[in-house]
């Protein structure tokens, strides 16, 4: 995106709307801040938040915006502030690599001791409170209005909720550290860490999502879980973890039953182990004569090898592990032992993209700790283990049923104390930690893509054990054993041995190929009064080109020729209707400032931006009231497009042509004038532009002009019943949109025609 350097510069503050300086340098400011008696300030006042979920005056990602009123503090920056620096850092040390405007590595707390002032502060400590909750977003603005003392204060957030208690939190921990009062901030971190637990994506789909925004493919959460659709419209593709909706219903039932995975994956020549469904324990012990000792028990639908017992060799050990397993499934298997490692290895569209190794839990004595001792200060303190999703490891139980037949198989129990130098295994299974990518043998890859197309999932996480990964299994009686749809990706995320793989890469090239951005085209219009008109006419354009259409206007909702609304339809939720519509090709969504300022974009980028008129009207509330703010707000329709897309604007208001230099992609400007002084301009470079000659509506690139259709046609008397009377600037707004999208001449001309023929309760017909 090219200028974000200016619309999203990291956690910074200074300038902006309305600009001051936010450092004390007077020598006599700062004298006399020192000589203040110390005094108790009234808390900040949050006046208002608002969630800002797409673009925006801002930046393009979602931010929380609040309007914080400081009081007298307003007259006290911080260096003023007797030991608030110290109490603050105290609190919050990560504050140093908060880089700010200075640039670099404690730049914030530079101007903390230089002097700054609350918002910016509060800005800086919502952000640090996010992120030591687990949830990293880095851009902040603090921003002084016309009103003396207040600001609005912006942090990014990925979720509201967490936003919103960051942003409260923060006021609260710096009036504390002003006013010299204690904090707890323990609490505040737990129930901050809980809710970006609860709330924010899981590890494995935010890993798609990131990878997703590399290649600029759009994405959007259509559940509070993880479900979430990339692109847009008719090309979007859902993920749900990491199943998508090429995974179907059939495989991954499959998969679920152990037995049937196996019965498949040998009649297609598959290496597995020699296995039997039991509902008893008589009938596991009974299998295991028949298959021979050792065997492995299971459940039949586990997961995370709970419930798995491995090499058991006696009688008792096979029924006690049956009782662990029953208590994980719905039905247990007997199933031959393979000798060698566990392996995980990530199967995306047929190709291996990622293996892991196993390793076996151990405990190492001391002499005086029990196992269950050593386990919590040896094992369970592993950064890896945890008992949420993020954990790529789970905490070993003392209490887990395998974890108590392991220990029994030994002579040991969990209050077994180890001699030093006297080791115990606690757990076989379910560690998976050293990735073996590379050292997966071409044979054994292929053979892993066989099983995932034989049991039909597009995404596998298949388990084999194997002595050597390197070299081809059936040479060396490796077989697979499972076969899973939804497989965890964290292990591949955070291997405790070698280099975290890109599976997340590998997912989105899965769905979307080189080439597909899972993009439709979508065109923003803003327009200073009356747009409706141009929205319409562009869809009816659209429409007419091949596209099934979706318009989002003042006028009400409307998909291809039917109308599902007549509410105005220019709000963030009625965009996001449309392009979660998986039968939208194209799509026409028209804003107000007051959308942009109030709620965002519901597109993250758009084809086509077009841009109308200025008009700061009825934004007061808003503190948009001077002229020279408004182009900041109005930018963002010109800010979102694509660098292979186009920017529509009117040469006849000198203030929207002047927002061509935000534009990434061409520039398409149109006028009632031949003769426009940014036209002539424009041309002269061989640009594009939508013009009047007489009655004429003219198509001219560079020198050339080609007429496109005469308005002074009777026809174009019923376009509108409605002012404006002059539909000039609509039309022409209108042909340039739909020319800038590829649409011919002769589609655009005979679309016009239509429009104008048609009543006016169906003009977009």
């Amino acid at each position: 995106m090219r200028r974000i350097d200016q619309k999203e510069r990291g956690a910074t503050s200074g300038g902006g709307l309305y600009p001051r300086p936010l450092a004390v340098t007077s020598d006599v400011a700062a004298d006399a801040g020192a000589a203040q008696p110390a005094r108790t300030f009234p808390d900040i006042v949050i006046r208002s938040m608002t969630h800002l979920r797409g673009p925006n005056v801002w930046t393009y990602r979602p931010v929380i915006e609040a309007v914080v009123d400081i009081g007298a503090l307003e007259d006290f920056p911080s260096n003023t502030l007797p030991g608030f620096y110290e109490r603050l850092t105290a609190w919050l040390p990560g504050l140093i690599e908060h880089r700010c405007s200075v640039g670099r590595r404690g730049g914030f707390l530079m101007r903390l001791r230089d002097g700054t002032w609350p918002g910016h502060i509060m800005e800086h400590v919502a952000l640090e409170l996010q992120t030591q909750a687990g949830m990293k977003t880095g851009f902040g603005k603090a921003r002084m209005t016309q009103e003396p003392g207040v600001y609005k204060v912006v942090i990014r957030t990925r979720d509201e909720v967490v936003g919103r208690l960051a942003l409260e939190s923060a006021r609260d921990l710096i009036m504390a550290a002003i006013n010299d009062r204690p904090y707890d901030l323990a609490p505040v971190m737990a129930k901050l860490s809980d809710l970006v637990d609860r709330r924010c994506l899981g590890p494995s789909t935010a890993c798609i999502v990131d990878a997703a925004a590399e290649r600029s493919i759009p994405a959007l959460r259509l559940n509070e879980g993880n479900l979430v659709q990339l692109g847009q419209g008719a090309a979007q593709r859902r993920i749900w973890t990491a199943e998508t909706d090429r995974t179907s219903a059939i495989a991954e039932g499959i998969s679920r039953d152990k037995d049937l995975t196996k019965q498949l994956l040998g009649a297609a020549g598959v290496p597995v182990p020699a296995g039997e469904t039991v509902e008893t324990a008589d009938e596991a012990w009974e299998a295991a004569e028949s298959i021979g000792l050792p065997v492995v028990v299971k459940p039949s639908d586990g997961n995370h090898a709970r419930g798995v017992s491995l090499n058991l060799k006696t009688e008792q050990e096979v029924r006690d592990a049956f009782v662990a397993a029953e208590k994980e499934g719905s039905e247990v298997i007997v199933e031959r032992f393979i000798p060698g490692h566990e392996h995980r290895l990530l199967v995306v569209g047929g190709k291996v993209v990622a293996a892991t190794r196993g390793e076996i839990t151990r405990v190492s004595g001391d002499g005086k700790s029990s196992i269950t001792e050593l386990v919590r200060t040896q094992v369970n303190t592993d950064p890896r283990r945890g008992e949420e999703e993020q954990f790529p490891l789970d905490v070993v139980r003392m209490d887990d049923a395998v974890v108590l037949l392991e220990l029994t198989r030994q002579g040991l129990t969990p209050d077994s104390v180890l001699q030093r130098g006297q080791s115990a295994v606690v757990q076989r299974t379910g560690n998976m930690a050293n990735d073996v990518t590379h050292q997966v043998h071409p044979d054994n890859a292929e053979l892993m893509g066989m099983a995932a197309r034989v049991v039909g999932l597009d995404i596998a996480g298949i388990d084999l054990v194997v002595e050597d990964i390197s070299k081809p299994m059936i040479a060396q009686g490796g077989a697979i054993v499972e076969v899973n749809a939804g497989p965890g990706l964290l292990m591949h995320l955070k291997p405790a041995v070698g280099r975290a793989q890109p599976v997340g890469d590998a997912i989105v090239n899965h769905l979307f190929p080189p080439g597909q951005s899972g993009r439709i085209p979508i065109v923003g219009l803003l327009g200073a009064g009356e747009s409706s008109l141009a929205a319409r006419l562009i869809a009816s354009m659209l429409q007419l080109h091949g596209w099934q259409t979706a318009l989002a206007c003042r006028d009400g909702l409307f998909l291809g020729p039917r109308q599902l609304s007549k509410a105005d339809a220019r709000r963030y939720e009625d965009g996001e209707r449309m392009l979660i519509n998986r039968t939208v090709q194209a799509a026409v969504l028209e804003t107000t400032p007051r959308q942009i300022l109030t709620e965002g974009l519901p597109y993250d980028r758009c084809q086509v931006g077009v841009v109308m008129g200025l008009s700061a009207a009825g934004l007061e509330d808003l503190y948009v009231t001077e002229a020279d703010t408004l182009p900041n707000v109005v930018r963002t329709q010109v800010d979102v497009v694509l660098s292979d897309g186009a920017a529509v604007l009117d040469a006849d208001d000198a203030e929207v042509a002047a927002l061509a230099e935000y534009s990434d992609g061409d520039l398409v400007f149109y006028a009632l004038s031949p003769d426009n002084e940014v036209v002539v301009a424009h041309r002269a470079g061989k640009g594009r532009a939508v013009l009047a000659r007489g009655d004429s509506i003219m198509l001219a690139k560079g020198a050339d002009e080609t007429p496109l259709i005469n308005l002074s046609a009777a026809i174009f008397g019923s376009i509108t019943s409605e002012p404006p009377h002059d539909v000039r600037p609509q039309v022409l707004a209108a042909v340039a949109a739909a020319w800038s999208l590829g649409v011919s001449p002769d589609l655009i001309r005979a679309a016009l025609l239509r429009f104008g023929e048609a009543p006016h309760n169906l003009a977009v017909h």
